[in-house]
């Protein structure tokens, strides 16, 4: 069948971008959910039956959802613009309408994040993104994590399984901004725990696993710490 090029625009299009996005972040398993930017292009390959196969090129935005969520892009905030990544997924998805039908083909995603000298030219205050695994980002993520571990009604202690943004600011002292993924472990909050780093995680199939917020800032005197956290059932 012969490649219509509907508009960008067409109500048609837009639902098989809506459909290619929410595939492509139920698919994958690391990052954040991605948000539809703008549709560049789109092909139209009608069936000989019914339905359609679109050909797509998204740009996207990443959201402040993780992945594991599971929330749809539309129910996600986007990030401020000098932490957003930006990214294209090219998609190839069939819809058929009539049957309540709409299998995801193919996609391929590639995604950037924002330049650091373009941050700095906009927002030259704006905490830029660095690299997660650095120790005090690690520390930062601890640290506030203990905080969620003393003040939450879950039965059990959580131990940090990975940072996964991170950023510092200069306020009264050293902010470290952190985002990253937390892990049940075997060890009761009946029991006294010296160090979380000792309790073993628990299996990935029954572990509760959960996405945390926080924030460590060194004062002259003392230090602020903020932590929240969304806690996911098994996955």
């Amino acid at each position: 069948a012969a490649l219509l090029s509907p508009r960008c625009d067409d109500a048609a299009v837009e639902e098989a971008a809506d459909l290619a996005l929410r595939q492509i972040n139920a698919d994958r398993e690391e990052g954040y959910v991605l948000s539809l930017y703008r549709i560049v292009s789109a092909q139209e390959q009608p069936q000989e039956i019914t339905g359609s196969v679109f050909y797509l090129i998204l740009d996207v935005v990443d959201t402040e959802c993780h992945v594991l969520s599971k929330k749809l892009w539309k129910n996600c905030n986007t990030r401020p613009a000098h932490s957003t990544v930006y990214g294209q997924c090219k998609a190839i998805i069939y819809i058929n309408q009539a049957r309540n039908i709409a299998h995801l083909n193919t996609y391929e995603c590639t995604l950037q994040p924002v330049p650091p000298r373009y941050i700095w030219s906009i927002c030259p205050d704006c905490p830029a993104d660095d690299s997660p695994t650095k120790p005090e980002y690690l520390g930062a993520a601890a640290q506030s994590l203990a905080k969620f571990n003393g003040e939450s009604e879950q039965t059990h202690y959580f131990s940090v399984l990975n940072v996964t943004r991170a950023s510092m600011q200069w306020v009264i002292g050293p902010a470290y901004f952190v985002e990253f993924l937390i892990q049940e472990t075997s060890c009761s909050k009946n029991d006294s725990v010296a160090d979380i780093s000792m309790c073993e995680p628990l299996p990935l199939e029954t572990a509760q696993i959960g996405f945390c917020k926080g924030s460590v800032v060194k004062g002259p005197v003392e230090e602020f710490v903020t932590i929240s956290c969304e806690i996911y059932s098994q996955q």
